[in-house]
């Protein structure tokens, strides 16, 4: 019997032996892949369907965005309203998504509900109608909060360093303005509909309690669609040439918004994952140097934060913070003292297993349950990864030594590499 007067052992979560669960892969007959985790004690389920339909493939800014909003914005036979009840009427969530690269629509619902909401999901992919009247709709509340966004700091100053580090006609770099949406037709968006959603590449992710009829189920109704090709080639960056800007956006601000930033490798590189442990040491979590020094002791910002950016291509080192304007310029003497001390001196031990056991908790989080797992998946395989890559961050987290990370941010943290951006 359990003795519950005596505390259970403590152990590091760096000492965990963390395993990822496989993922099994089907063919669906018109050559989809689909990536499928069988988990959870719930009738729950997760379908996530991934078209190669993002920002990168679009002639004109937003039309990739406004044509994944509005792909459930009515059918030939459906309208908004008929659409969204039929999917709430099951208890069900479906939701639309564009990135830079790719563009998703995802359904969680009841297991036992997948035949009546998996055919509505056809509709969508097959039989969007994008009508006038919704993108007139979809057009006014979305320049409605572009001009409420322009008035915050942190929205332009977040669109102003994209531009610094990428260019302003790159995906990563291009941001919307008023006059964009007014260009929008429906023609537009129905021939990249047509294109990158009916005749696209199509990739599906499928998480949950699944039941034994699942390819069949996902033959049935997705195994006729064309499955194109869709390349993501790489596209040249072109960036500032200025290294500092200081920009007056509300001249009663008296908040300034920081960016400082860098490109950096993406995840194929050798030093990706080692610089990941770097990083959470440096601004990555609630404990890191830029959280102590410039919240805790010089209370200078409720929070500041650096991180990689999860690009697939060209990729960037971000620091961010919100700062009171009068304390601006303090705050990134600050966060480049910071990079010195870590450019200076090995970091200690037991600092270094504080940020070990962060990170390998973290990573045990990304495994609580099917749809988490999944998303671990996800990450992989649309970056082109391996199995491996989960375990050789493993192995990096636990095996990085402090003079690597020394050597590291000698390489890496280095002021005059960085773009400064401070927008009031």
């Amino acid at each position: 019997m359990l003795n519950r007067t005596i505390a259970p052992e403590i152990v590091d979560a760096v000492d965990f032996n963390l395993q990822l669960k496989q993922a099994e892969k089907l063919t669906l007959k018109n050559w989809v892949d689909v990536y499928a985790v069988n988990a959870g004690n719930e009738d729950v389920i997760s379908f996530e369907w991934v078209f190669y339909a993002g920002n990168w493939f679009e002639e004109q800014n937003l039309v990739a965005a406004t044509a994944n909003f509005l792909l459930r914005n009515g059918t030939s036979t459906k309208t908004a309203f008929q659409i969204n009840e039929h999917f709430e009427y099951y208890g069900s969530y479906l939701n639309r998504a564009c990135y830079n690269e790719t563009a998703t629509i995802s359904l969680h619902c009841l297991t036992k509900h997948i035949n009546e909401l998996l055919p509505a999901v056809k509709e969508l992919i097959t039989d969007s109608v994008m009508p006038e009247d919704e993108l007139a709709t979809y057009k006014q509340n979305m320049k409605q909060r572009l001009k409420v966004n322009l008035k915050k700091s942190d929205f332009v100053a977040g669109r102003q360093i994209d531009v610094c580090l990428y260019g302003e006609n790159h995906p990563y770099g291009k941001y919307s303005r008023l006059e964009d949406f007014d260009a929008l037709q429906r023609e537009q968006l129905t021939g990249f509909y047509n294109k990158y959603y009916k005749q696209g590449k199509l990739i599906m992710f499928v998480a949950g309690k699944l039941p034994a009829n699942l390819e069949t189920l996902l033959n049935n109704h997705f195994g006729d669609l064309a499955n194109g090709t869709s390349e993501v080639s790489p596209i040249a960056i072109h960036p500032a040439t200025e290294k500092k800007y200081r920009i007056i956006n509300d001249e009663n601000g008296v908040q300034g918004s920081i960016r400082i930033a860098r490109l950096f490798p993406n995840r194929h590189h050798p030093d990706f994952l080692k610089v990941q442990v770097l990083n959470a040491l440096f601004g990555g979590f609630f404990g890191s140097r830029l959280m102590s020094n410039i919240r805790e002791d010089k209370g200078y910002t409720y929070g500041i934060y650096s991180y990689l950016q999860n690009h697939m291509h060209d990729s960037a080192w971000v620091i961010s913070t919100e700062a009171g304007k009068d304390v601006s310029e303090a705050t990134i003497e600050e966060i480049y003292k910071e990079m010195k001390l870590l450019r200076d001196e090995p970091v200690d031990a037991e600092e270094l297993l504080l940020v070990r056991n962060y990170m390998m908790g973290g990573l045990l989080g990304d495994l609580d349950g099917p749809f988490q797992i999944i998303g671990r998946w996800k990450n992989i395989i649309l970056n082109n990864l391996t199995e491996q890559y989960f375990y050789d961050t493993i192995n990096t987290i636990k095996a990085i030594s402090e003079e690597e990370i020394q050597a590291l941010a000698q390489k890496y943290l280095q002021p005059e590499e960085f773009y400064e951006l401070v927008v009031i």
